[in-house]
């Protein structure tokens, strides 16, 4: 799919499916109160299984149970995961008590996730719960509106531990983007919150009537830190400081990660380059990048139809001609700006506030209750008496922000106390990352957030038996190639085929500005371990001074580096 200015604006075609289901919703309503009424099944049928997306939700069911339950003549057992909005990550203690509360009480799983989208998400919600779990949140001030489906999605902000002017700054237009790029339907209100149907016509002025054709990320990054990983993203908003204030964004366009195992048409992309703009600028600009891809994305056929894909069709230019057409703002030269890091600080940083922040570890970013780790616990211990904030981080970990010096020492005891420090973690595993996967994601072709701890376990052997234990390696395991892991800007990529299956993909760089190239294709994870084994050693040994291992197998030509994921992403990597 090569770029090129001739191609044409609009796609034509027999449109998608799930336009007709947009176009039919009645502003996303469906028909999801009279579906909420049926009691013969545990899920939504017909067009609200896919409609109850934009209200932040998926139908799912345990895939662990699913034969045996059909043995029994039973249907799946349906559960939803809800997604909460959640702008910059920062949420209260007192919303976290509510939130914990409800998981205990009214989920089949009882954990809390952290995802890498800097929100959290509940698994195993029965649809009796749905509706009271819209509005436990509504109660504390939260939503879960257009956290998935084909609109903007929480919008990231980097989690910048040390409170700064800054990174206040960014995270209120982050909250901005968010709010004024959401839904304007009344749905949400009406089916969730019991708001009386509004007397008056539903108008979508920047989504239009039939939304976006594909879903829509955005993230405000602060350099020197990546830890949002800008290239997953549509739309990518670098701040520029001048003496410690913001002025402006450097503008990125079209990341995405995302593929289709076995189609070629599709491919993960870095964001490219638009331009500088003052800070006045950011929501016109918004707006204009969105209608840009609300009008020209592929609506026939959803596999394409993401902003990258928009892009290497129409040409990177004459897109944005056509958002500076729309806003009436011309983009100025890229600002300089540079970054050198992505993972998150473990541990206490102090801020210039004179406060602490602890950032905890948390694996995979799930918070539930074991008898070893009594994690979700220990969180709501302090939650109970922290006075700051919390914030999630793209890297599903969690920041207690806002803490003064005589509140340290207890916070750190109840922090130990129940697991949520411990000295053990490596630099490996605070690195690593998977996507949820198995038992509960319809798309999981092969674990991933089960198999994480096991995998890493051996790797930080082979990172011991080669002397290198106090380095890290970026490594990322998703259980299909949708992309929620963020594996294509990994260094160690593992996308899963099937069952201990996995396509082995190598080659990206710690700052996660290089997508690794597959170096093979289904292979078992025994047979990954052999592979890194020799590659590590070969590391260790041969490295550069603070050479990252996916700079290291570029230099040496292990894998050849992508330079056009639309030309060269699928090029065989011949063995070495």
């Amino acid at each position: 799919m090569k770029s090129h200015t001739q191609a044409p604006l609009v796609v034509e075609g027999k449109l998608a499916d799930s336009e007709r289901m947009k176009k039919e919703s009645h502003f996303l309503r469906g028909t999801i109160t009279e579906d909420l009424q049926n009691g013969l099944t545990g899920g939504f049928e017909g067009d609200n299984f896919l409609l109850i997306r934009f209200h932040g939700m998926y139908q799912q069911d345990d895939r662990d149970i699913r034969t045996e339950r059909a043995e029994q003549m039973l249907e799946p057992r349906h559960a939803m995961m809800l997604r909460c909005r959640l702008p910059g990550g920062i949420i209260s203690p007192n919303q976290w008590l509510s939130i914990d509360k409800f998981a205990t009480e009214n989920t089949l799983y009882g954990s809390i996730r952290i995802t890498n989208r800097q929100t959290f998400q509940f698994h195993g919600i029965l649809k009796g719960n749905v509706k009271p779990a819209h509005q436990m949140l509504a109660a504390t001030g939260l939503d879960s509106l257009a956290t998935a489906n084909d609109v903007n999605r929480n919008v990231l902000c980097t989690s910048n531990p040390v409170q700064s002017s800054l990174h206040q700054e960014a995270s209120e237009w982050a909250k901005k983007i968010s709010e004024h790029l959401l839904p304007r339907t009344h749905a949400y209100a009406e089916i969730w919150l019991d708001k009386e149907k509004v007397a008056t016509t539903d108008e979508e002025p920047i989504l239009g009537e039939t939304y976006l054709p594909r879903k829509f990320k955005t993230a405000v990054v602060i350099p020197p830190h990546n830890d949002v990983d800008l290239h997953a993203n549509d739309m990518n908003f670098i701040a520029i400081a001048e003496n410690g204030r913001l002025v402006g964004f450097n503008v990125l366009v079209g990341g995405g990660l995302a593929m289709t195992h076995g189609d070629k048409n599709t491919f993960p992309r870095l964001a490219s380059e638009f331009g500088y703009i003052p800070i006045e600028n950011t929501l016109a600009i918004a707006e204009a990048i969105v209608t840009t891809q609300r009008d020209w994305g592929n609506r026939t056929e959803r596999k394409n139809a993401k902003t990258k894909y928009t892009l290497e069709r129409v040409g990177v230019e004459t897109f944005k001609q056509e958002v500076e057409r729309r806003s009436g703002v011309t983009f100025e030269a890229i600002r300089p700006y540079e970054f050198t890091h992505r993972g998150d600080q473990i541990g206490w940083l102090k801020g210039v506030d004179d406060k602490w922040h602890l950032t905890l570890f948390i694996e995979s970013g799930r918070l539930i209750d074991t008898p070893d780790a009594p994690l979700k616990t220990g969180v709501a211990e302090i939650a109970k008496i922290h006075q700051g904030d919390f914030r999630l981080t793209a890297n599903q970990n969690l920041i207690v922000a806002g803490v003064p010096e005589s509140e340290k020492a207890k916070i750190e005891a109840i922090a130990r106390r129940y697991g949520l420090i411990n000295s053990q973690v490596t630099p490996l595993r605070e690195h690593a990352m998977a996507c949820v996967s198995f038992p509960t994601c319809p798309l999981a072709m092969a674990e991933a957030e089960r198999f994480l701890p096991s995998f890493t376990d051996t790797l930080d052997s082979l990172m011991t038996k080669h002397g290198v234990s106090d380095e890290h390696i970026v490594v990322r395991v998703t259980g299909c190639p949708n992309g929620c892991g963020r594996a294509m800007l990994a260094e160690v990529g593992l996308v899963g085929k099937a069952p201990d299956r996995y396509n082995l993909h190598l080659g990206g760089n710690r700052i996660g500005t290089r997508i690794p190239r597959m170096y093979r294709e289904n292979i078992t994870s025994q047979e990954i371990i052999v592979i890194l084994d020799s590659l590590i050693g070969e590391w260790a040994v041969s490295r550069h001074n603070n050479e990252g291992f996916g700079d290291f197998l570029i230099r040496t030509d292990v894998v050849k580096p992508v330079l056009n994921s639309a030309i060269d992403f699928y090029e065989v990597q011949e063995a070495i």
